[in-house]
């Protein structure tokens, strides 16, 4: 087939859907003010960004080599199954429910989200990168794939971000939930170990980029936690309240033993497993919160190193905070024309 009737033809098609399927495209007004906190969200995301190459973790590679062989092997456990759950989250969570939003700047600032979800999943590989072997690194991996509470957590939420249904109110409510507990809940059994060494002054670079994560993954839960309450006020029945209450209760208890069970199997052989158990029903209550729902679980006492963590001058849980005074932007010169010639990529072209 030639150009010409390629093109013919493609223009047959389009022309066809236009006459039987006609649509309007619109494009995204930032000037139309669609709720109060959407450009709030937005642009407390543009302050916070951040991008893993502008830290560096070598620097905790004389701390790393003096670490318990039983902390090393904890550490690089959380931080593999931190990234499983900010790949998942970047590629299927937040473009999922992005899909299913209909107002287009609500849709910007979750695309934002997905995006430094996927930042947060490749910042843990540089940690790795600076601190393992090649072949260690491949078992970190491995074990990801078959460590079963891990699995089955990536599954739960899974299902609810897979499930969403065009135009139901319900489906979008719910993965909403689970977004925000995978956001406010499920990412703090691995954040436990970083900041309790980085608060004894062990692994601060790497702790640094944890740091950051948790400023982000905050304002995260916080946001879908609005758009879910919305929902939940505005567009859900009476029955459907009762139904997603219900479910969202259910999974946080299915969530909550499965934690205990991971928290239990990584952090029993350096002793922190009770510390971070009582950390998981502070999160928990965190992410109820940020669906307008009333904490569930007694709270007890949380280690002082860790609760310090996150609220430190240099990062807090607080979506409302600063990028951090120990955060140092890279410093980039003007560009010149120079800057775009690249010698190795003419001589594989050319």
């Amino acid at each position: 087939m030639s150009n010409v009737e390629l093109r013919a033809k493609l223009s047959k098609r389009i022309n066809e859907r236009i006459k039987n399927t006609p649509r309007i495209h619109r494009a995204v007004n930032w000037n139309e003010q669609i709720d109060s906190f959407t450009l709030v969200f937005w642009e407390r995301n543009l302050k916070q960004m951040w991008v893993d190459t502008e830290f560096i973790p070598s620097k905790d590679r004389n701390v790393w080599e003096r670490l318990d062989p039983a902390i090393q092997e904890a550490y690089k456990k959380v931080l593999g199954g931190l990234t499983l759950l900010d790949t998942k989250q970047g590629n299927l969570g937040m473009p999922a429910i992005a899909e299913h939003v209909n107002v287009l700047t609500r849709k910007a600032v979750l695309s934002f989200m997905g995006m430094m979800e996927n930042i947060h999943a490749k910042s843990y590989s540089t940690i790795f990168s600076t601190l393992l072997t090649e072949v260690e690194i491949d078992e970190v991996f491995q074990w990801v794939e078959e460590n079963q509470y891990l699995q089955y957590k990536a599954e739960h939420v899974s299902y609810y971000y897979e499930n969403i249904v065009e135009g139901d109110y319900k489906s979008l409510y719910l993965a909403m939930v689970a977004s925000v507990f995978l956001e406010s809940f499920l990412f703090y059994s691995g954040f436990f170990l970083p900041l309790w060494l980085a608060g004894q002054g062990k692994m601060v670079a790497s702790g640094e980029i944890i740091n950051k994560i948790i400023q982000d993954e905050s304002i995260h839960g916080v946001y879908v936690g609005l758009l879910a309450q919305e929902i939940y006020n505005n567009f859900l029945t009476d029955q459907e309240r009762e139904e997603v209450d219900y479910e969202t209760n259910a999974l946080m208890d299915e969530l909550m033993e499965n934690e205990f069970k991971y928290t239990e199997e990584i952090y029993a052989t350096i002793g922190l497993d009770h510390e971070v158990k009582n950390f998981l029903y502070y999160n928990a209550n965190k992410a109820l919160m940020n669906l307008n729902k009333e904490a569930r679980y007694e709270e007890k006492k949380i280690n002082p190193i860790v609760l310090n963590g996150l609220s430190t001058e240099s990062g807090t849980h607080d979506f409302f905070s600063t990028k951090g005074k120990s955060y140092q932007k890279a410093k980039h010169r003007s560009l010149t024309s120079a800057d775009f010639i690249f010698p190795r990529l003419q001589e594989e072209l050319f």
